[in-house]
């Protein structure tokens, strides 16, 4: 079943969280917002674009670095209030240069 834009339940900002996944490796890279502009830029292109919340602009991933993520799939959750794109990596998605923002184990859980 597809969903039109029109169903997703954006937050009050305009926003929905737009988790990022490598298609081939499942291993996730990242975690963007998207407002509706971004996710029509991210149609009509095929390459993730995003909203900047900092910067309060759109902001297409890798056109700078060349690390560009080309899309393979979009999905929403049950709640139709986030999505999950698949994309095929031309680079690392950390502005660190790592391969995933989520590199860092978070210390303390041991003693939870």
């Amino acid at each position: 079943m597809k969903l039109a834009l029109e169903q997703i339940r954006w937050d009050a900002q305009g926003l929905i969280p737009a988790i990022v996944q490598d298609a081939a490796t499942q291993q996730v890279l990242m975690l963007a917002y998207m407002n509706a502009e971004a996710l029509r830029q991210t149609l009509a292109t095929g390459e993730t674009v995003f909203w900047s919340r900092s910067r309060q602009a759109l902001w297409h991933k890798g056109a700078t670095s060349g690390h560009v993520q080309r899309v393979v799939e979009l999905r929403i959750d049950c709640d139709e209030d986030t999505l999950l794109i698949l994309v095929s990596p031309a680079g690392p998605a950390c502005h660190t240069g790592a391969v995933s923002c989520f590199f860092r184990p978070l210390a303390g859980l041991a003693d939870a």
